[in-house]
Order: C-alpha cells, then structure tokens, then sequence
C-alpha cells in the first residue's frame, strides 16, 4: 500500500513539473535556416511559424519552386529543433520514475 502511495505522490509532483514544462516549452522559439541562409523560419514551442524571412535575390519566376522547398526545409529544421528541445526537457523531467519504454508523454 505505502508503494501505491509513494506512487501517487510521484505522479502528482510529475503531473506539476509538466504542465510547468509545457508553458516554458510554448515561450520557446527556434529558428532554421535553409540554402545557407536565404531563408529563414522561426517556430514556437508548439511547432507555430512565427515569422518568415526570404533573401531577396531568390525572386526570380523561374524559381518559385525552389523557394518553397527552401521554406519546406528551413521550417522542418526549426520543428525538428523544437521537437529535440521538447525529448530532453521531458527525459529530465522524467529520470528515475518506472515509465515503460515508448510511454508518450505529455498524456
């Protein structure tokens, strides 16, 4: 019964420490880069583009095309930033409870 208890408890400080971890993760923003920086993406924490830079030597008709891969892969850059920031925070805030491997969190 006392390992049911001491459980309990550890869930409820888990349970805190993630919704503190989910507003701090939502103020973060993350910038990507693509084609060595003609363009530029910034995300937010919930993976939001904020804000979009283009260089303007890449307006050119012929290469419409190629600017949106650009911004494709600079914002795909910046969420997967956001997304490695989000697994380290939750793998600390986690270390040293039994959670089964491949267990989801935020629930």
């Amino acid at each position: 019964m006392r390992d049911i208890m001491g459980m309990m408890k550890q869930a409820k400080e888990m349970q805190a420490k993630m919704a503190a971890m989910q507003e701090e993760i939502s103020a973060l923003e993350a910038e990507g880069q693509a084609g060595g920086g003609l363009v530029t993406v910034k995300l937010s924490g919930k993976g939001a583009l904020t804000a979009l830079s283009i260089d303007p030597s890449l307006f050119k008709e012929d290469d419409i095309e190629v600017i949106e891969d650009l911004i494709i892969a600079a914002h795909n850059e910046a969420k997967s930033k956001v997304e490695a920031i989000m697994a380290e925070k939750t793998q600390a805030l986690t270390a040293g409870l039994p959670i089964p491997p491949g267990f989801k969190l935020p629930f």
